[in-house]
């Protein structure tokens, strides 16, 4: 999938914010706060491994400078890491080409938490879920599904590649790696036992957030390369859409102990969009 309006194959879960349960099966991690005030301040990108091209370099240089100015204490990548089709091996030149020799900012010098895109299964999944990669770059790090504790905020990373029927059935010219995802409802069955203990119950019925005055809030991001520009069809945006761009850019989380704040930046570093979640 292309970078189409902030495109995102994962349904980011910062709506599990603010809440905290113990999950049965999807590994944990934990990523130390370490600012005093207990704040986190996080880029999100997606859609970007292009070796530089397609703008990529550009939209890389963006994020180091916002990056710098905030302090950020990580990154996640929401999936098509490296275009067109994965990468072929855990010795794959261009991890290199799109990963370490373009995110070369001081600021971005962080660890990157990420997922997993329709193009990189197009690829081979192991390579990326590899601890080859992390030994060539430490800041590294993919899996399928996991949840990351992180102070206050829990962050839940889910693999929804295997919920598109289409990838199966129809999958015209592509062919996508389902190793150690086949049987997939057995694989989806499994996802949805780990999640509904922690997240379903809460999430989807909305008292995660102040006792259910804000239900559920729905953010993408992508577009750290090539976008579409011009070429969607015209639709009809409903009402409940706050931001739709039809470009280039990442997003920046700021969270605190009674706030979340979401910046959407484009190419050049303009603010498009930004909204804030009170507690």
């Amino acid at each position: 999938m292309s970078a189409l309006m902030f495109s995102v194959r994962f349904i980011f879960l910062i709506l599990c914010m603010f809440f905290s349960r113990s999950l049965s099966k999807l590994e944990r991690l934990e990523h130390p706060v370490t600012k005093s005030d207990g704040s986190l301040n996080i880029l999100v990108v997606g859609d970007w491994g292009r070796q530089g091209g397609f703008n990529q370099s550009l939209v890389a240089h963006q994020m180091g400078i916002v990056g710098e100015q905030l302090d950020i204490d990580y990154v996640i990548s929401v999936g098509d890491n490296f275009y067109d089709d994965g990468l072929k091996g855990d010795t794959d030149p261009a991890f290199e080409a799109s990963f370490s020799h373009i995110y070369t900012h001081p600021s971005l010098q962080k660890q990157w938490y990420s997922v997993l895109g329709n193009h990189d299964y197009q690829g081979n999944v192991a390579a990326q879920l590899s601890h080859v990669l992390t030994q060539k770059d430490w800041r590294w790090f993919c899996r399928r599904s996991f949840v990351l504790l992180s102070g206050m905020v829990e962050l839940f990373f889910v693999d929804t590649n295997p919920f598109v029927e289409q990838y199966f059935t129809d999958p015209e010219d592509h062919t996508y790696d389902w190793s150690n995802v086949l049987p997939k409802d057995r694989y989806i069955s499994n996802l949805f036992s780990d999640e509904k203990v922690a997240c379903h119950m809460e999430i989807c019925r909305g008292t995660s957030w102040d006792q259910n005055r804000s239900g559920i809030q729905f953010l993408t991001s992508g577009g750290g390369s090539k976008a579409w520009r011009g070429v969607i069809l015209p639709w009809d945006i409903p009402k409940e859409l706050k931001l739709y761009y039809d470009g280039q850019g990442f997003m920046c989380l700021h969270i605190t102990h009674s706030q979340a704040k979401f910046i959407y930046y484009d190419i050049s570093g303009n603010v498009l969009h930004q909204f804030t979640l009170s507690k």
